[in-house]
């Protein structure tokens, strides 16, 4: 496959999580108000705020009131929840030591086939989810090609041979090979090669806000 080029650079740096709350909302209204390319003045004739008040929040400078915040919610088209995001927000991270994975019967779990979920984290602010998991087949396993749910899913040998449908189509996975495909259609190994097989597969799916 030819190597094409990415949307994202995944070595862009983000400002780190203030841990004060003026600087925090400051910093929040001015990367809204440079998203709608809206000036300083634009932003105060919005508001009926003046620009040096204006200058002292995105500075960090002085509190905002809630009447305040209200306005520039009303100019900027964000809820008022938004100017706390920097500094509300936790980014977690999951660490499984070696051999601890938590073997777990998910949804559609057929006799034989064991899932080991590798991490997992609860709601988060990227608006998906992921579920990592290693899974093992062996001689009690059963086939089971049609398996259907929501997302993607990523496939990544790490031993054995299988034989892998998706949709009207199956392959010969081997290790090292990979499978990414639109779990929406039915999919699941069809044909136990060569046995014990194992693999990583990587579920990602919307994120449901309640």
């Amino acid at each position: 496959m030819a190597a094409s080029k990415l949307s994202q650079d995944p070595h862009r740096t983000r400002d780190a999580r203030e841990k004060n709350l003026e600087t925090a909302i400051g910093r929040e209204v001015r990367e809204f108000r440079h998203q709608r390319s809206m000036t300083v003045a634009d932003l105060a004739q919005a508001t009926g705020l003046s620009v040096g008040m204006l200058s002292k929040i995105e500075n960090g400078v002085t509190s905002a009131s809630l009447t305040t915040l209200q306005a520039l919610s009303a100019a900027l088209s964000v809820p008022v929840t938004a100017f706390f995001r920097r500094f509300e927000e936790r980014r977690e991270a999951v660490h499984i030591e070696a051999g601890k994975a938590v073997e777990i019967e998910r949804a559609g779990t057929r006799a034989g086939q064991q899932y080991r979920l590798l991490g997992h984290l609860e709601a988060n602010s990227s608006g998906v989810m992921v579920e990592p998991y290693l899974i093992t087949l062996t001689e009690e396993s059963d086939i089971f090609p049609t398996f259907q749910h929501d997302g993607v899913e990523l496939l990544y040998m790490l031993e054995g041979e299988v034989g892998y449908r998706h949709g009207d189509a199956s392959f010969h996975l081997r290790p090292g090979d990979s499978l990414f495909f639109d779990a929406d259609a039915p999919h699941g190994p069809d044909q136990l090669i060569r046995l014990p097989v194992r693999y990583i597969s990587v579920i990602s799916y919307p994120q449901t806000r309640g």
